[in-house]
């Protein structure tokens, strides 16, 4: 919607956001975590089909994960001086042909290929979206934009995987990755149609990784990424052995409960990050620490123990998109797909090694720690951003990029 500048000012008005081009890259986030994360909802399906253990299976979206992991900086460090539609076409491409292998395919071995063949896919698709978005829009409306983008994957984790584990029950496993398939080739279209294109850098023009890793502000934001990811993970990953150490027996509630909050966490950031990051950020990581800090005292109470979760579940939210839309405003949109490649990594990183913590404290002493264990993380992240009046976390952010080049500031139709 178009925003009128208030009586007596000679403010323009603000621009029209580009929405069909930023749905297709909501969808386009969306398509990936589907493609990484169903196989988990449908393992003894798979494993029966495909004449292996449900381990195996499960080797199916680790397998995924780690390709992402391994080529998401390297991938995008090589592709960078192409034009941006045609890879992210490519990348979309290749989710179609991978689900569609894995749809047919009756063999293991033939279906392990195809996942770390999507999961390559997946790295660049992911070090691409938030930096096209920023690309897209003034940087006065950058925030809102990577919040479009980035609730694919809010709506994918609370409804998407959900619905493709039921509709497997209606129609079987191979017909939803038939599904897939489908969508990523209409999404492609979709892509083509209302996503602008933009050229790629100018051999010339290119800022080697090192260097846009020491960029200033960059190290912060991938640091406070890192410790959420640490903190979050210790308790999310082992949510059911907690709540079952808390009393309650139902975990489908408490994860149900996490899922709805997600989304109103991310509409409210969506409202307030363009105005607010810093403040925003500091409050999402402060409600963090103190829906922990009451699992961690009174889990018992059942009200205190569902309260406490969406409480969680709204701060974390929105936290990607404030990370992400910081990341971008400290390397602007010109080095935005090598600085997300590198907080992909970092953020994957943060996923295993968090699971891992909070797998050795559940099996050194139990559930009931898990919350203490989290939060000095969350604290640290939250005393990073306080800290950080710099480029990463300024008080007032940018009005226009700092980073612009001929090269990049201009899209094209290429």
């Amino acid at each position: 919607m178009t925003v009128a500048p208030p009586a007596g000012s000679t403010a323009a008005p603000a621009a029209r956001l580009p929405l069909s081009g930023l749905m297709a890259l909501s969808a386009a986030a969306f398509t990936a975590v589907m493609t990484e994360l169903l196989p988990a909802g449908l393992l003894p399906r798979m494993a029966a089909d495909l004449r292996v253990s449900e381990g195996r299976v499960g080797f199916l979206v680790t397998g995924y994960a780690l390709a992402s992991f391994l080529a998401a900086v390297p991938l995008t460090a090589a592709s960078r001086g192409l034009p941006r539609r045609p890879v992210l076409l490519g990348a979309l491409v290749g989710f179609a042909c991978c689900n569609a292998v894995t749809a047919l395919s009756s063999a293991y071995a033939l279906t392990f290929v195809a996942r770390l063949t999507a999961g390559v896919m997946g790295g660049l698709l992911w070090a691409m979206l938030v930096g096209y978005a920023a690309r897209m829009v003034p940087a006065e409306q950058r925030g809102r934009a990577i919040a479009i983008v980035l609730a694919g994957i809010t709506l994918a984790l609370s409804l998407g995987v959900p619905a493709g584990t039921a509709l497997a029950d209606a129609l079987g496993w191979r017909a939803v990755f038939a599904l897939l398939t489908v969508v990523a080739v209409l999404l492609a279209v979709w892509v083509r149609w209302r996503v602008p294109g933009f050229p790629g850098e100018a051999a010339g023009a290119c800022v080697p990784l090192r260097r846009v890793a020491a960029l200033p502000g960059i190290a912060t934001v991938l640091s406070v990424t890192l410790l959420l990811l640490l903190g979050h993970q210790v308790m999310y990953t082992y949510v059911a052995p907690f709540a079952e150490h808390a009393g309650f027996g139902h975990t489908g509630p408490v994860l149900l409960m996490f899922g709805v909050a997600t989304v109103a966490g991310i509409w409210v950031t969506g409202v307030l990050v363009d105005r607010y990051l810093r403040r925003t950020l500091l409050t999402a990581l402060a409600t963090i620490a103190c829906a922990l800090l009451a699992l961690g005292l009174y889990a018992r109470s059942p009200a205190v123990l569902l309260v406490s979760v969406a409480l969680w579940g709204a701060a974390f939210g929105g936290a990607p998109t404030l990370i992400q839309t910081a990341l971008v405003d400290a390397c602007g949109p010109v080095n935005a797909d090598v600085a997300t490649s590198l907080q992909t990594t970092v953020y994957n990183a943060g996923i295993a090694a968090g699971s891992l913590t909070g797998g050795l404290v559940l099996e050194g002493a139990g559930a009931g720690p898990l919350p203490w264990a989290a939060l000095p993380l969350i604290a640290a992240a939250l005393a990073v951003v306080a800290l950080g009046h710099g480029r990463a976390f300024p008080v007032r952010r940018p009005t226009e990029d700092r980073f612009k080049s001929p090269a990049t500031s201009n899209s094209s139709r290429s």
